[in-house]
C-alpha cells in the first residue's frame, strides 16, 4: 500500500507539473536570534534560519500542492541541522464529473478531536448540499521527514465526515476518526526473581484516539446565531466535550453572547495518565460588545470555571479601534490570581509602503494568596516594508522580563515573496 502510494503520488505529481498552466505560491526567508544560558554564567547566541515554501502547480481542477520548511542555525553547530520538513505534498483533484474529489499524498487533516497531517488518501462526493468524504493513511514521522511509516497497521489515521448544507441557515456535520499511534519499544533494567538486574524489552500496545462528533450551526444574518459541538470518546465510552455558543445582535451596535462547555480530559487509550485521578471541567461565559460611532467597540466578558470541588472566575475587558486594541484581564479563584493589561497597534502609511507596529503587555500572577506574586513585561516593536505588491520585509524586536528570563531580547527578520505565473 505505501509503496503504491509513493509511486502513484510521484507519477501524478510529475504529470501535473509537466502540464501545469499555473504556478503560484509564497516563499519566506526568516532569521530568529536569541540567547540561551547553559549555566548561570555561560550562554550562547543562536540564529535560527527558516526557508519556507508554499507551492501550487495547477491546471483546471488538478493541482499539486506542497508546503515545506528548511531550518538551520548559522551561529551555532546543532545536531541534525539543516533539517528539512515536509508539511504538505499532495495531489488535489476537484470536481470530477462535478461530484467526486480526492487528495493523495501528505495532506492536512482538520479535526478538533485528533487533527494534524497524514500520508494517505481522501476521497469525497459532493451533491446538492451534501458532502461526504473519507480518509485513510499513516501518521507522519517525527520532524515531518519525507518518509512513510513502516507499520501502517499500528500507526494510522482513518475517518469519515458528512456535511449537510441543504437546510436554510443551517449547517450540520457528523464525523468519525480513529487515530492510532505506534508505540516505540525500549529496553530497561528490571530485577528477576533472585533480585538480579536484567535487561527487559518493553513493548506497549498502540495508543489511540477514537471519537464520534457532531456539529450544528444555525444563523439568522444580523440577528441570531448558535453553534454547538458534541464529541464522544469511543475508547473510554464517555462524553469528551460538549460546547454551545450563541450570539444575539440587538440592532447594529449591541451584541450579546453566551458560551458553555463541558470537557473531559483528552487522554490516549492505554496511556499511563489514565490511572491518575482526574475530573471534568465546566465553563460558562457571558459577554457583551457595543459599537460606538462605527469605529470603537467596547467588549466585556465574565466567565466561571467549575472544577471537581472548586471554581475559578475570569473577567475580560477591552476596546478595539482602527488604530489598535487595549485588553485587560483578571483571573481569581482556584486556578490562581492573574492581572494583565495589553496594548497592540499597527498603522499603515504611504498607501501600504510601511506599517509600523507596537505591542506591550504587563502581567502579575500567583497560584495562591499566601505566596509572592510574579511579574512579567513584554514589548514588541516591528516594521513591515512593502515596496512591491508581491514583496515585503519584516523586522521585529521582542523583549521579555520576568524572574526566569531577565531582560531577554530577541530579533526576528523576515522576507516574503508572492508569485503567480501562467504558462
Amino acid at each position: 500500500m505505501k509503496k503504491l502510494l509513493c509511486v502513484v503520488s510521484l507519477f501524478l505529481g510529475l504529470t501535473t507539473v509537466i502540464y501545469a498552466q499555473n504556478l503560484n505560491g509564497r516563499f519566506t526567508s526568516a532569521v530568529y536570534t536569541f540567547e540561551r544560558f547553559d549555566t548561570v554564567n555561560t550562554s550562547a547566541t543562536y540564529a535560527r534560519t527558516f526557508q519556507v515554501l508554499y507551492l501550487t502547480f495547477g491546471k483546471d481542477n488538478v493541482s499539486l500542492k506542497t508546503y515545506l520548511n528548511l531550518e538551520g542555525d548559522v551561529a551555532q553547530s546543532i545536531t541534525y541541522d539543516p533539517r528539512l520538513r515536509f508539511y504538505n505534498f499532495y495531489l488535489d483533484v476537484k470536481r470530477l464529473w462535478n461530484t467526486v474529489y480526492f487528495k493523495l499524498g501528505r495532506q492536512p487533516l482538520f479535526n478538533s478531536a485528533a487533527g494534524g497531517v497524514f500520508d494517505g488518501l481522501t476521497l469525497g462526493f459532493k451533491y446538492d448540499g451534501f458532502d461526504l468524504y473519507g480518509y485513510y493513511g499513516a501518521n507522519v514521522p517525527a520532524y515531518q521527514k519525507l518518509e512513510l511509516s513502516d507499520d501502517w497497521s499500528n500507526d494510522f489515521v482513518a475517518g469519515a465526515k458528512l456535511r449537510i448544507q441543504s437546510i436554510t441557515n443551517t449547517r450540520i456535520s457528523l464525523s468519525y476518526i480513529n487515530k492510532n499511534f505506534k508505540s516505540v519499544s525500549y529496553t530497561t533494567t528490571r530485577l528477576d526473581a533472585n533480585l538480579n538486574p536484567i535487561t527487559v524489552l518493553i513493548e506497549n500496545n498502540s495508543r489511540q484516539y477514537e471519537y464520534l462528533s457532531a456539529d450544528v450551526t444555525y444563523e439568522l444574518p444580523k440577528a441570531f446565531g448558535v453553534n454547538t459541538r458534541y464529541e464522544y470518546d469511543l475508547n473510554f465510552t464517555t462524553t469528551s466535550k460538549f460546547e454551545i455558543e450563541g450570539r444575539y445582535d440587538e440592532g447594529e451596535n449591541l451584541g450579546l453572547s453566551l458560551y458553555y462547555n463541558y470537557r473531559h480530559p483528552r487522554i490516549r487509550y492505554n496511556s499511563i495518565f489514565s490511572v491518575f485521578d482526574y475530573a471534568n471541567t465546566q465553563e460558562i461565559e457571558a459577554g457583551a460588545d457595543y459599537l460606538i460611532d462605527g469605529k470603537y467597540k467596547l467588549i466585556g466578558k465574565f466567565a466561571n470555571v467549575f472544577y471537581k470541588d472548586e471554581n475559578s472566575q475570569r473577567l475580560s475587558l477591552g476596546i478595539s479601534s482602527p488604530w489598535g486594541t487595549i485588553t485587560g484581564r483578571k483571573n481569581f479563584g482556584y486556578a490562581g490570581e492573574l492581572s494583565s493589561i495589553s496594548f497592540y497597534t499597527a498603522t499603515t502609511f504611504l498607501k501600504g509602503l510601511i506599517t509600523p507596529s507596537f505591542g506591550f503587555s504587563y502581567t502579575r500572577y500567583r497560584l495562591e494568596k499566601n505566596v509572592s506574586a510574579n511579574e512579567m513585561t513584554t514589548l514588541l516593536l516591528g516594521l513591515n516594508y512593502r515596496p512591491l505588491r508581491v514583496l515585503s520585509f519584516d523586522v521585529q524586536g521582542q523583549y521579555m522580563n520576568n524572574k526566569i528570563y531577565k531582560n531577554d531580547f530577541r530579533i526576528l527578520a523576515k522576507l516574503n515573496f508572492w508569485f503567480n505565473t501562467n504558462f
